[in-house]
């Protein structure tokens, strides 16, 4: 299908979503709901194995809330919350390539992705400013952020407004990977491509069983994990792993 804020591309096992909302990909009601349908694309394409999130241009990947947008914000809170935790709990890897700002929304946007690899710029930041309104992050920002670095920083980050660059940002865990100016999408999709050579199927247990712990606790973990044992033992990947494995080659997973 079309999309007007969005493009969706696809290659070699991987969907590239582009937020593409000048002139600061900013989120309005319209555009979570055309993210919402691109990540039904990518969940029903059986050939895409890996999902990239990106922003259009070289300025930033989301300034988050379109305040533009402001007569929607009863229903957008909602959606920006219920989207980002879609993709939090994606069973196929998300990686965030962050190509330049990444505030607010933005930042809980690629809190979200199971991966975060950032550009090496100066006006590349990452953060959530909400308070310096007022306000406070609303899409999934509070839980994500503490999270990802822990209760202290999370809490210095977020009551002080501060805007990290790739690099101080890198130091506390809250990006995976920093990349050099021009070197974005080649390091993302090396990375992609690494993540598209690993079983499919056995990517989406660990996905699934990850993600019951994180929201349903260590019991509920175990249980998904034991499950998806059975389900992976099965499967003609790990067949495949095995005998790659006594015939020291390196094997070829095709998701069955």
């Amino acid at each position: 299908m079309g999309y007007e804020n969005i493009i969706l591309e696809k290659d070699n096992h991987v969907a590239t979503l582009t937020i593409n909302h000048p002139p600061a990909n900013a989120i309005n009601l319209a555009t979570l709901e055309e993210i919402n349908k691109a990540l039904d694309d990518v969940e029903q394409d059986g050939e895409t194995r890996v999902l990239v999130i990106t922003g259009a241009g070289d300025k930033g990947f989301s300034a988050g809330f379109d305040v533009t947008d402001a007569a929607n914000a009863h229903k957008t809170g909602p959606k920006g919350q219920q989207v980002w935790t879609r993709i939090d709990r994606f069973t196929k890897p998300v990686v965030a390539a962050i190509n330049g700002f990444a505030l607010g929304g933005g930042c809980e946007l690629a809190l979200a992705c199971h991966f975060r690899i950032m550009v090496n710029t100066p006006k590349a930041k990452i953060g959530l400013p909400e308070l310096n309104l007022g306000i406070i992050p609303g899409w999934g920002g509070t839980q994500r952020m503490t999270r990802t670095i822990g209760r202290s920083k999370a809490l210095e980050m977020i009551l002080f407004s501060k805007r990290l660059n790739a690099e101080d940002a890198a130091k506390i865990g809250l990006v995976d990977m920093v990349s050099e100016p021009g070197k974005l999408m080649d390091d993302v999709n090396e990375f992609a491509r690494r993540l598209v050579e690993r079983p499919p199927i056995a990517v989406e247990s660990v996905l699934r069983a990850i993600d019951a712990g994180l929201y349903h606790g260590i019991g509920k973990g175990l249980e998904v994990e034991l499950e998806g044992t059975k389900v992976v033992s099965r499967s003609e990947d790990a067949k495949e792993g095995f005998t790659a494995f006594l015939e020291k080659r390196k094997p070829v997973f095709k998701g069955k």
